[in-house]
């Protein structure tokens, strides 16, 4: 079975034959990591003994056909709305609020607008980035990464092609009449036919059918052996013959070819400088982060280490555990030390975004209920959205009756001052028009029939009524032609979450001791 499985893997095939024994250790070899025959067995082995094991456990699952029916419809069925939006925004001019109205806001939401414990710092930062200055790398050192990493800077043999594939694993004709075909279209194309019209017309292949057949460029070991065989040894704007792989016959039009090359050392100089410059400032301020790390043990010692390395010793806003560092800005490794040390505390280094950060708890401010006056301007913003939202609910509920009433819904919207939005016909999961993707807005509009308006639909930042102007349902005869590849999907789908449920629940029955030390020296 491992033989069988390893023969028939199409990247160890030329021409639909094993590559033989020399080219599949050789090919094995410049893997990287390089990868023993014994390896590589052991690995086909395992994934032949899982499929079993896969197999053995869903092999009952199966779809019965009225979920198939039922996800069809689902997937396919389209509608047409006409919708209305009233955006809260549009009222809040004129809104105003009283202090009182202020203050009930904020005792009703105290939660909400509760200030979090905090904690101020002083630090002392090692930044790679002013280090940097005063690094200069030497030629030698650029000449010697550009050479010890040539690859980076050479460009593949690369071929541009379309092409146009007539499927035979799976069609409906034998293999001579799917042949027939191709060689009737590749005629046509060696006439002077358009080859990007023929592509979209009679290509098996979806992905670039719709582009005319094209491919881009692409290098050596993209396409299967056969495919790009021939279209390296073809001249740009030139046609093959038909050439089969194991997807069926291919016409191939080359469009472009690239030579192979290599960026010269000039026009790369400044951006290896760059990176070896960056580089090596790491490095000194990674050193003298360790450095320190052994001279610093209170506060007064921190400050001493600025003074004798040139630094300066910062001083932090008060922050809270998710807020922002004044001069360090979102560094979560920082915040969460700052809130595990006690004041006066030393500690360090740690990395951030910017560079290695030596810390000291200067002082702490509990949580606590503000005042009106310190969350003003927030309390006051999120009270005139409340009001506005309701507002805007207001004037959709006033108008809604009329809209459901008439005749025709966009003269009637239109009548009273609404602008109206018609989408296309559209399925499921599409984004629509000043809603975006809202499932329980989807749920419902699916549910109206042809000409049916709904009520007022409020979400937390706007409010809609919406109108089905036409509704495409499923055909007996689209679900005919989409039943199989949609069984074969479902049952996989359904197959895999099982498997991953029986595995999820016999990795808890299972001792499983992880040793991170073995692990550490393998990354090593």
């Amino acid at each position: 079975e491992v033989r069988e499985r390893i023969l028939s893997l199409p990247g160890l095939q030329d021409n639909g034959v094993f590559i033989g024994e020399e080219q599949y250790r050789l090919l094995l070899r410049s893997q990287v990591p390089p990868i023993t025959p014994a390896q590589f067995e052991d690995n086909i082995r395992r994934s032949i003994l899982l499929d079993k094991l896969r197999a053995a456990i869903t092999g009952w699952i199966e779809v019965s056909d009225d979920e198939l029916r039922d996800e069809y419809r689902l997937r396919t069925e389209k509608i047409k709305l006409d919708i209305v939006t009233f955006s809260p925004v549009e009222f809040r001019d004129g809104i105003t609020v009283t202090d009182d109205e202020l203050a009930a806001h904020l005792d009703a939401n105290a939660e909400t607008y509760r200030i979090p414990e905090k904690r101020k710092i002083d630090y002392l930062l090692i930044d790679a980035e002013s280090l940097r200055e005063g690094v200069v790398v030497p030629d030698a050192d650029i000449e010697r990464y550009y050479t010890d990493n040539a690859s980076q800077y050479s460009n593949p043999e690369q071929v541009r092609a379309s092409h146009i594939l007539f499927e035979t694993e799976g069609a409906d004709e034998a293999e001579a009449e799917v042949r027939a075909r191709a060689e009737a279209v590749l005629a046509e194309a060696r006439d002077g036919g358009d080859f990007a019209a023929l592509a979209e017309e009679h290509s098996d292949d979806v992905g670039s059918a719709t582009l005319g057949g094209d491919l881009d460029y692409f290098s050596r070991g993209r396409m299967v052996p056969e495919f790009e065989a021939a279209a390296f040894s073809m001249e740009a704007g030139t046609i093959s013959d038909l050439v089969q792989t194991e997807y069926g016959f291919h016409i191939i039009h080359v469009t472009d070819k690239r030579e192979a090359a290599t960026r010269p050392l000039e026009d790369v100089r400044d951006q290896i400088a760059d990176q070896l410059q960056w580089e090596q400032a790491q490095g000194q301020a990674d050193l003298m982060a360790e450095e320190l790390a052994g001279q610093i043990a209170t506060p007064e010692d921190l400050a001493q280490a600025a003074t004798d390395r040139g630094l300066t010793l910062e001083e932090s806003n008060y922050f809270g555990r998710t807020e922002a560092i004044d001069g360090l800005g979102l560094a979560a490794g920082v915040a969460s030390a700052a809130f595990s040390f006690a004041p006066g505390e030393v500690g360090g280094p740690l990395r951030t975004p910017t560079g290695h950060v030596f810390l000291t708890v200067t002082d702490e401010q509990e949580a606590y209920a503000p005042e009106l006056d310190e969350v003003r301007d927030q309390v006051e913003s999120d009270l005139v959205d409340e009001h506005a939202q309701a507002a805007a609910e207001q004037r959709a509920a006033e108008l809604t009756p009329t809209l459901q009433a008439a005749d025709d819904f966009t003269a009637a919207a239109e009548g009273a001052d609404l602008a109206v939005t018609t989408t296309e016909l559209i399925v499921r999961g599409t984004a629509l028009p000043g809603l975006g993707a809202r499932p329980e807005i989807e749920e419902l509009a699916f549910s109206l029939g042809v000409g049916e308006t709904s009520d007022v639909l409020a979400t937390d930042d706007l409010v809609a009524v919406i109108h089905v102007a036409e509704r495409e349902d499923v055909t007996d005869e689209g679900f005919a032609t989409a039943v199989d590849s949609l069984r074969g999907e479902l049952l996989f789908d359904q197959q895999g979450r099982f498997f991953s449920a029986y595995m999820t629940k016999a990795k808890e029955t299972m001792q499983i001791d992880v040793d991170l030390q073995t692990m550490a020296l393998s990354v090593i």
